[in-house]
């Protein structure tokens, strides 16, 4: 299967301290990889570097063949869609305007515009009647469908998201899970999915990355990493999480 994204010895330090160390990953195409481990081990690292809002100290990050450069950036983020925890709106527009902002930036018709709101309120289960609101006046949840739409709008080759179920109440949290799977499938979408949970992980992930320290510990299926550890801390994170014992 073809790499849509590939890091090839990619690494970050800030000070002296190395919050990536080299480390090579291929996002597959049509797949959700998920990156999962503990607090701090590089997994927002590895998101914002693709995304370049922070620069790489070595190692080359292509996308879809062509390396990501300063000079390319901007074109290539208009083909990613980057969802966070609590969803980053912009408090100041309504859920319409936070939806339709690529949109606008990038010269789309109003009939456009228009057009994929709908789908997009559609897809996510996202009443349009909420349109007009500010993110105050939504909840948790509705929030975070807005931040999807948004990323959502330009149709991304690739979705990154980082913990964008972290800070929901359970019931919330497992109503998107179920839709943002839907999606997933619907769209065939290529995503590169961050939880420090592995019931997430195992419930989204075509391929887990696992990750400790800076770096890549053991990838592949949930079997192999609980059947097959390549590293004593893999099964040290495993049994961490006990109520997973019976997957």
């Amino acid at each position: 299967m073809n790499g849509l994204v590939k890091l090839v010895d990619v690494s970050k330090r800030y000070a002296d301290a190395a919050a990536l160390h080299p480390t090579t990953l291929s996002i597959d195409r049509g797949q959700t990889t998920i990156l999962i481990g503990p607090s701090g081990c590089g997994k927002s690292t590895l998101l914002r570097l693709i995304i370049r809002l922070i620069e790489p100290d070595s190692g080359s990050i292509e996308f879809d063949g062509e390396p990501i450069t300063p000079g390319n950036i901007n074109a290539i983020r208009r083909r990613i869609g980057y969802v966070i925890q609590e969803g980053g709106l912009f408090p100041h527009l309504t859920a319409r305007a936070n939806v339709l902002l690529m949109a606008h930036h990038v010269g789309k018709s109003r009939e456009e515009m228009h057009k994929r709101l709908l789908e997009l309120c559609e897809l996510t289960r996202f009443s349009n009647n909420l349109l007009p609101r500010y993110p105050v006046e939504l909840s948790g949840g509705q929030r975070q469908r807005v931040s999807l739409m948004r990323a959502l709008m330009l149709s991304p080759e690739l979705l990154l998201l980082d913990e964008p179920l972290g800070a929901l109440d359970p019931l919330v949290r497992a109503s998107l899970q179920n839709d943002l799977k839907e999606i997933f499938a619907r769209l065939q979408q290529t995503a590169l999915f961050v939880t420090h949970d592995l019931a997430e992980a195992i419930y989204f992930g075509d391929q887990i990355v696992l990750m400790n320290e800076g770096g890549i510990v053991q990838k592949g299926p949930v079997t192999d990493l609980r059947e097959r550890p390549s590293d004593p801390f893999v099964s040290e994170f495993i049994n961490a999480q006990r109520g997973l014992a019976s997957l």
